[in-house]
């Protein structure tokens, strides 16, 4: 098999971590592929090696021209939601350490961390590689790695909290949550989300979107319940596994036009991620419908 085939989901699911961009993901795959062609394989060792560190070399780059493009970003900018029910068995275990690294909410907070934090965290948290195996991909020493890993560890030990996902649990919560805006049920709404629960969206500057988080029970059970008396009666939602985590989509005339993402903690709501930015949705799109062939109709 081809070792860019062969390696290609691990080396779309390093380049989405790192950027938090799928679209840019897939062009950062194909970008190594087509120097992995451009080089006399015979003098690579180890393909998966070799094309772990242009993956990582290339999504470090980008994130240099991102810090500045998010700079001027209008909004909040969140990462780029992925399609993640797959049709293949994993133990619990391992499903949880999936969507639990795919999470909206760690992809967000992955972001507090400079480039090299972020790749060292991940190739030694996520995927499971040595310092030894890290510091031979970004031309560091495994001590120097061995550091780096604990500041950005320590950093995120902070603020990120782990938990298991029961996704059940989280649907139940979330039909909840649509019936009670849906319904204008105040009193419902704010029982169902955390005293500190905040909502962010992503519009892009091409959707209008509060250019701020909203914090607070009653401001973010005001804001939805306003929020979805102005959806367009011909919308559908339709319920997908997105980043890890049962969310909601809104579809009509063959459209995506939102995605709502929640951080659910303790039979409560503590985050909501809402984009809306049709250049984030594009990827989504067409993984729906690819996949599952929907249409909006």
């Amino acid at each position: 098999m081809d070792p860019v085939q062969q390696y290609r989901s691990l080396l779309f699911s390093i380049a989405y971590r790192l950027t938090g961009s799928a679209s840019q993901a897939e062009d950062i795959v194909q970008d190594a592929y087509l120097r992995y062609r451009q080089t006399d394989t015979e003098s690579i060792q180890s393909p998966k090696a070799y094309l772990t560190t242009i993956v990582t070399n290339l999504s470090l780059n980008y994130l240099k021209s991102a810090h500045v493009q998010r700079e001027e970003y209008i909004g909040i900018w969140l990462p780029e939601p992925v399609l993640t029910s797959v049709d293949v068995e994993e133990s619990p275990e391992t499903k949880i350490e999936r969507q639990e690294s795919l999470s909206m909410a760690f992809l967000v907070l992955l972001e507090t961390l400079t480039p090299p934090e972020r790749a060292v965290f991940l190739f030694h948290e996520v995927f499971d590689y040595s310092f030894a195996e890290i510091a031979n991909i970004l031309e560091k020493s495994p001590a120097n790695c061995r550091q780096i890993f604990h500041r950005a560890k320590s950093h995120l030990a902070e603020k990120r909290q782990r938990v298991e996902l029961k996704p059940e649990n989280q649907r139940q919560l979330l039909d909840s949550f649509v019936a009670a805006c849906q319904s204008g049920n105040m009193a419902t709404l704010t029982q169902l989300l955390a005293s500190d629960v905040t909502a962010w969206a992503d519009g892009g500057g091409k959707v209008h979107t509060s250019l701020l988080p909203v914090s607070g029970q009653e401001k973010v059970a005001k804001l939805f319940i306003a929020l979805w008396r102005k959806v367009p009666a011909d919308h559908q939602l339709f319920v997908e596994e997105v980043n890890g985590t049962p969310a909601f989509l809104s579809w009509s005339n063959a459209h995506l036009n939102w995605v709502l993402l929640p951080d659910i903690r303790d039979n409560a709501v503590v985050g909501l991620y809402s984009i809306l930015s049709p250049d984030k949705l594009a990827y989504l799109q067409r993984q729906l419908e690819q996949r599952r062939g929907y249409t909006g109709q």
